[in-house]
């Protein structure tokens, strides 16, 4: 008989957070982190791994794949985009099936995603609002740790207080680390009702920005504002990213045909997963652009970004949630037996296990499952 899908079981977990995360996109800090885990097991007994978003409303359509063939990736991606339109966010089932096929055909998932490289090199990402000599210190300690490039957070009270903190970070590396600065106006958390900037308020903000060779400014306008976009990239030569939870492939089509990016930031957990990520990748790349995938959930999610982007895409470095003593590997990859870390020059080696290479710590899960949840 031939392999088929056999079982899709989804549980919940919630690591208790002590001391909180004061995570600079909400307005309480957070005191647990939660983590959605899908498991996919197929006929001869081989369970692949995901997570994301928290999968609602995908027991309504598990039919759709109980009972297929697990190594069709591409019709797989087809009806999880499809269902992201009558349902949600379900792209962490499609994280699970790349690291099942990955062990079924015996191949690490950045090899199915195109080979090009086993490793990628990070960037140290900031969830923090720090001051300005707190921010310093954690610069010059990811310095020391060997990574490339830094990333910023903006969205303090006062514009001033930002480049405050910018000014004391470039004073502290110079140039021998690169600085990202996301302004975080392409979406809105559910509380929060500001609206989005305009281009010239976002063009003044770049201004600034030149003053400190920022190697990218990253969502400076709503995801839509596709007219903006254009115009701050013909009047700043510093490289426009975006795209990290635009949702649909005609959206990214629409960044590419109207010339609005310079770097794109899908995050295959939360938009289009392993199979559309990798496609996009090569559109992007054909266009001149950069693909560079956004990661900002546990080391499941990471680890499929990084997949995805050492095998298909051509991303000087990758997103690496890393904001100690409140944002650590350890809290970030919780589910995870081994958190997923940077060597001595910030690269990550993906190895060559088959699938994304990563095992759950059963024993965390089990004492981290929230109310209500069950092991199907």
């Amino acid at each position: 008989m031939k392999n088929r899908i056999e079982r899709i079981a989804i549980t919940h977990h919630r690591l208790e957070l002590d001391p909180p995360f004061p995570a600079s996109w909400d307005s309480q800090p957070r005191r647990r982190f939660p983590a959605t885990i899908v498991r996919v097991a197929d006929s001869e007994g081989r369970i692949g791994i995901g997570s994301g978003d928290a999968m609602y409303g995908f027991d309504d359509y598990r039919h759709l794949f109980i009972g297929t063939d697990p190594l069709d990736l591409a019709r797989h991606s087809a009806v999880l985009d499809n269902l992201s339109f009558h349902a949600g966010r379900l792209w962490p089932l499609d994280a699970a099936l790349w690291d099942l096929a990955g062990k079924i055909r015996g191949e690490a998932c950045w090899r199915i995603a195109g080979g090009r490289a086993q490793k990628v090199q990070a960037y140290a990402s900031s969830g923090v609002h720090r001051s300005p000599a707190d921010a310093a210190r954690w610069a010059e300690h990811v310095a020391a740790r060997g990574f490339p490039a830094l990333k910023l957070r903006f969205g303090r009270p006062r514009l001033a207080d930002d480049l405050a903190v910018l000014a004391a970070v470039r004073a502290t590396v110079g140039n021998a680390v690169e600085i990202m600065v996301d302004c975080n106006q392409g979406w809105r958390m559910p509380w929060d009702t500001q609206p989005a900037w305009q281009a010239d308020d976002a063009l003044a903000v770049i201004r600034e920005l030149e003053k400190y060779d920022v190697y990218w400014v990253e969502e400076p306008l709503h995801r839509g504002d596709y007219a903006g976009h254009r115009q701050l990239r013909t009047q700043t030569g510093i490289r426009i990213a975006g795209g990290e939870l635009t949702r649909d492939r005609h959206e990214f089509q629409a960044l590419l045909d109207q010339d609005c990016l310079d770097v794109y930031q899908p995050d295959v957990v939360c938009t289009l997963g392993l199979e559309g990520s990798r496609r996009l990748a090569a559109d992007v790349e054909a266009h001149g652009k950069t693909f560079t995938p956004h990661t900002w959930g546990n080391g499941i999610g990471l680890v499929a970004n990084l997949h995805v982007a050492a095998g298909a895409s051509n991303a000087p470095f990758v997103e690496y949630p890393y904001d100690p003593p409140e944002w650590t590997a350890a809290r970030r990859d919780f589910p995870l037996t081994q958190p997923i870390d940077v060597d001595a020059a910030g690269w990550i080696d993906l190895g060559d296990a088959p699938g994304l290479g990563i095992e759950l710590d059963e024993d965390v899960l089990a004492a981290t499952l929230a109310t209500g949840s069950r092991y199907d």
